[in-house]
């Protein structure tokens, strides 16, 4: 008797944008390739902002710098002359034709696929980053009845991916058949490839091209620069058309050719299906909710060439990799997606790089070590231990990783940097110095630390308490005897001092006097494994919750009411960092409070809290979730591609997906 089939393979996801809606500046795609490198742009192809185009990581995922703007895209066909690509000049004004000819953009599998038609000419443009590569490569498909020709360059530039030109940037060019160069500081490599055409290449004539941003506009950055415009090829297209590739590289000592474009795309195309479908295993959810966010997950898993290891790019387009941001991600970029060797790794760089028993909360830009001010980093990597060795069953890592863990947690017991050390009175965890900003909420403003919260932050209490119990379950797990025990006992007790009136307080100070601010971090505090709470309590943290932070879309961070509440976030930076944490919205806590709901066998209200950030993939950074939101419109804000929001939201569809299962059992076994 032969096997059974296997399957068929589900088909890619698709999301499929009219022409009216791709033309959006707020739609959003990012390609990255797992180096810290990426391609940013409009989904109709324009750059927005000072990071569009493609940035190269000199020193992965670090030093980053950005080679070029936009191609350079024009097609002739009869006697018309038509650029299929956009820039913004200045507010609406566009040089190009391409939002003009644009038929829509369809994401497979969150790659886009440009449609654009001119007369009787259909040009398909699909576009990816190859893993590992540091290139942008642009696969254009042509249907057209007569002979056609398609110019292709570039607007290219050189610089740091944050800077800008005030003039254009001095660039040599060379072109050498199918292959060019663009020298500058840095090199760039572009390459056609146009099997069954004729490919004539042309003197370089560059010219200096204005582009207006207005993304940076908005943000009150510099909102224009120069850059440096070339056509480096005609292609010959005969009747019927044919295929062309452009391939663009920052080049490095090390960076391979790429020798077939097509088969870039398809290697692309497949690894990201099958990121998709191994999710939908892993977390045994298979909707196109789990495979879109397993795809977008991939985007922030990137290799570090020094420190060696896994690490997590915090936010694209312009966060480096932080400490916090990874040990919280970790569980639903890698656990739920089913890549456990890569949570492994990515707990084994925190752990190597630990100092005093803190992880960086963020590696430098500029490749030149890394920050260690925060409290918070290091006991979320001891939850995220917990959940990597639950997950995995991977118990050799544990008996590896469970002695640094207890290192980390004696150096919080005993004292370690910016007043971090637990009180011998109360065994709560204490932090926080003059000047410096410790916890998630960690604005500094010159010398101005926006939300201090020095003392005992309740979320700060609840991972002590999350941390030192992991170490008592790994220890018994390992065969071993806790030695932490007495002082998660003590912490435990204690906690009930920040339930004050009825209600729970934000933050308890040196002297044990309540901060009553109302903001998130009491859902984050009761949310995790060993915070002692009564159902009363549960009820009016949820009570609060719902009367003064919640919103479509996250959490407030700090109640309306609140005099110092800001509901904009927006204009220039001092502005936007004003509000980060006092009223602005974050996606990311909104997990636990479905937590929450869920502890209470609310499963329909958690699965209603989720409903608006599940409608928010497609309305931003497409196929991901946003940073932040202002408080008072919920208009996005911050990066458009977030690690935490995207992981978070990954987590809590799991967890509702299960209990609405779980629900729906019971009913049909009753």
């Amino acid at each position: 008797m032969s096997p059974p089939e296997p399957p068929a393979p589900s088909p890619a996801h698709l999301r499929h944008y009219g022409p009216l809606r791709a033309r959006d500046p707020d739609l959003e795609v990012l390609l990255t390739d797992g180096l810290g490198g990426f391609a940013l742009s409009s989904l109709a192809g324009v750059p927005t902002r000072c990071y569009s185009g493609l940035v190269v990581s000199q020193a992965p995922p670090v030093e980053r710098f950005t080679h070029l703007a936009s191609p350079l895209e024009v097609l002739q066909v009869g006697g018309e002359t038509v650029a299929l690509h956009a820039l913004e000049l200045a507010p609406g004004v566009f040089e190009g034709q391409g939002l003009e000819h644009l038929s829509g953009v369809t994401l497979r599998d969150l790659l886009p696929e440009r449609e654009q038609a001119v007369g009787g000419v259909r040009v398909r443009r699909r576009t990816v980053c190859p893993a590992q590569s540091g290139a942008v490569v642009y696969l254009y498909d042509v249907q057209a009845r007569e002979a056609v020709t398609l110019t292709l360059g570039g607007y290219f530039v050189d610089r740091d991916m944050h800077h800008t030109h005030t003039t254009a940037p001095e660039l040599s060019f060379t072109v050498k058949g199918t292959a060019a160069e663009v020298v500058g500081g840095r090199r760039t490599r572009a390459q056609v490839h146009a099997p069954g055409a004729q490919v004539e290449a042309l003197p370089p004539q560059p010219f200096a091209q204005r582009i207006y941003y207005r993304h940076d506009a908005a943000r009150g950055e510099p909102d224009h620069e120069y850059v440096r415009g070339a056509a480096l090829w005609r292609v010959h297209l005969p009747a019927g058309g044919g295929r062309v590739a452009l391939s663009v590289q920052g080049r490095t000592a090390t960076t391979p050719d790429l020798t077939n474009p097509w088969l870039a795309y398809e290697q692309e195309g497949a690894r990201r299906h099958a990121l998709a479908v191994q999710a939908q295993g892993a977390c045994e959810v298979t909707d196109g909710l789990v495979a879109t966010l397993a795809v977008a997950a991939d985007a922030y898993l990137v290799r570090r060439s020094a420190p060696a290891g896994r690490s997590v790019i915090a936010g694209y387009p312009w966060f480096a990799d932080w400490g916090r941001d990874a040990m919280i991600a970790l569980t639903g970029l890698t656990l739920l997606t089913g890549r456990h060797a890569e949570a492994r790794d990515l707990l084994d760089t925190f752990l190597r790089t630990a100092r005093r028993g803190l992880i960086p909360n963020h590696f430098h830009e500029d490749g030149q070590g890394a920050g260690y001010n925060t409290v918070d980093g290091a006991l979320w990597l001891a939850v995220a231990l917990e959940r990597y060795v639950t997950a995995s069953g991977d118990t050799a890592f544990a008996r590896t990783a469970l002695p640094q863990l207890r290192g980390v947690l004696r150096w919080h017991l005993n004292g370690t940097d910016h007043g971090i050390r637990a009180d011998p009175h109360s065994g709560l965890l204490h932090a926080g110095e003059a000047g410096v900003q410790l916890t998630w909420m960690d604005v500094k403003i010159a010398e101005w630390v926006v939300t201090p919260r020095h003392g005992h932050p309740i979320e700060i209490q609840g991972l002590w308490l999350a941390a030192l119990g992991a170490e008592t379950r790994l220890s018994q797990r390992m065969g071993e005897r806790p030695q932490f025990a007495a002082t998660l006992q003590q912490a435990r007790a204690s906690f009930a001092a920040f339930w004050n009136d009825n209600r729970w307080a934000d933050v308890l100070g040196a002297d044990g006097s309540p901060d009553p601010s109302v903001r998130p971090n009491m859902a984050l505090a009761l949310a995790l494994p060993d915070t002692p709470a009564t159902p009363t309590q549960v009820a009016a943290a949820v009570q609060t919750l719902e009367a003064e932070l919640l919103t479509p879309l996250g959490l407030r961070t700090l109640s309306p009411r609140d005099p110092r509440y800001r509901g904009n976030y927006g204009g220039p930076q001092v502005q936007r960092d004003a509000a980060y944490h006092q009223g602005t919205v974050w996606p990311w806590p909104l997990t636990a409070y479905t937590e929450l709901l869920l502890s209470r066998g609310e499963v329909a209200r958690a699965r209603a809290a989720l409903n608006g950030l599940s409608g928010h993939l497609w309305e931003a950074g497409v196929g991901h979730v946003s940073e932040v939101f202002a408080g008072d419109t919920l208009r996005p804000g911050g990066c458009p591609f977030q690690a935490w929001s995207v992981a978070e939201l990954l987590r809590a569809h799991v967890l509702v997906s299960r209990a609405e299962a779980d629900s729906q059992s019971a009913q049909n076994s009753g």
